[in-house]
């Protein structure tokens, strides 16, 4: 068990925080935690439907939400449908366009069918598909004003993204500010003790900790999958880059788009 452990957070991982000169000394890091729980530990993955494909970069985080799955965790996959209308700002140099309710819904059309294969479906207690819809839309302002007061303007331009962009004199808009505080609310909604992503998601995903410590609940750890490369061999697959090959393409398409630029 030990050694599957290991496997488990050490195989395709780029970062796992907080480490335990990062904890208390009472607390325990991650593999202490997973040695030790007598109960299973919630994992969260989010993935927002920006597009209709999901890709194989996606296909890290789901990987290791399966290895949890395998090791009898529960799997708490997110579809980002009402975050994906505000639009991630990670990694971006100008603002994303806003998404419509209608688009959003056509996008998650073939999204469980793509997941499908990579996640345990059939075993009880193993996977919660949930929508981040169900709670985000309820919030009304006072909750929303709660979250804002959570977060300084300082803090917010320390995220990468909006720093670059606000030194280069590019707008960055105030609604772009509430993407992380409600990516990190959804921690707090799904009680999350894991949170996968990948490595330009720690700002998101150890805002969800601060929330959660916030409203009185136990920290989640984070676990930072790489970024995998796109097809133009410089920027990360992205589905709103173009730059992506889709999980539901067939064999021969996939072959031919990592083919093409070397990638193989």
């Amino acid at each position: 068990m030990v050694d599957l452990l290991s496997s488990l957070l050490q195989r395709g991982v780029s970062d796992i925080f907080p480490d335990q000169s990062e904890l208390d000394q009472d607390d325990a890091n991650l593999a202490y935690k997973l040695q030790t729980t007598e109960q299973p530990l919630r994992v969260k993955l989010g993935i927002d439907p920006t597009g209709a494909d999901l890709h194989l970069g996606h296909s890290l985080p789901l990987r290791k939400l399966r290895a949890f799955q395998d090791l009898g965790h529960t799997a708490v996959l997110i579809i980002g449908d009402f975050t994906a209308r505000v639009g991630d700002p990670t990694g971006k140099t100008e603002v994303r366009r806003q998404l419509t309710e209608a688009e959003v819904t056509a996008n998650i059309r073939t999204y469980i069918n793509q997941i499908k294969p990579i996640l345990d479906f059939d075993t009880p207690g193993r996977l919660e598909v949930l929508y981040n819809s169900e709670w985000l839309s309820q919030l009304d302002l006072a909750k929303t004003l709660e979250l804002l007061a959570t977060m300084t303007v300082g803090q917010m331009l320390a995220k990468e993204g909006f720093a670059e962009r606000y030194q280069k004199g590019n707008p960055v808009y105030l609604h772009e500010f509430l993407y992380p505080l409600l990516q990190g609310y959804d921690s707090v909604a799904v009680q999350a003790d894991v949170e996968l992503g990948g490595t330009d998601q720690k700002f998101n995903i150890a805002l969800g900790r601060d929330l959660q410590r916030y409203f009185g609940l136990a920290p989640q750890y984070g676990l930072l999958t790489p970024i995998l490369i796109g097809t133009d061999g410089v920027q990360k697959m992205s589905k709103s880059l173009n730059n992506y090959v889709g999980l539901a393409e067939d064999a021969v398409s996939m072959y031919s788009k990592l083919e093409k630029f070397q990638i193989l």
